[in-house]
């Protein structure tokens, strides 16, 4: 499943986890289309979600406020829910909202994959 030229680049199963990557500027107008990948990825109640950051050059609060509440609805079921490939910029974000500290974040899928 693809979001034809917005920033939900694919959605795959990877053995009992899904992963959802993410490309382009995660901001109010793409926001929709990236909670509604997510959610339809939850509803499959994945052992772990993983969403993949790799292509995102920008995220607002509209798209952390997106990955709060898809972390709440994975750990809801006691799935386990991970962030990767994120670069400077987005890290920043994570790391000035303090939310690096409550996702599981990893450099690369296959180590979020492996976690």
């Amino acid at each position: 499943m693809a979001d034809q030229g917005g920033c939900v680049k694919d959605v795959r199963r990877q053995g009992s986890a899904v992963v959802v990557a993410l490309r382009g500027g995660v901001d109010l107008h793409h926001t929709p289309a990236v909670h509604k990948a997510l959610v339809q990825a939850c509803e499959q109640r994945p052992a772990k979600l993983v969403v993949n950051l790799e292509e995102v050059d920008y995220m607002d609060s509209s798209g952390l406020g997106t990955l709060v509440e898809v972390f709440r609805r994975v750990h809801q079921y006691n799935g386990s829910f991970a962030l990767c490939g994120a670069n400077h910029r987005v890290q920043s974000v994570l790391e000035i909202t303090r939310l690096d500290r409550f996702f599981k974040v990893f450099a690369t899928e296959q180590e979020a994959l492996s976690a």
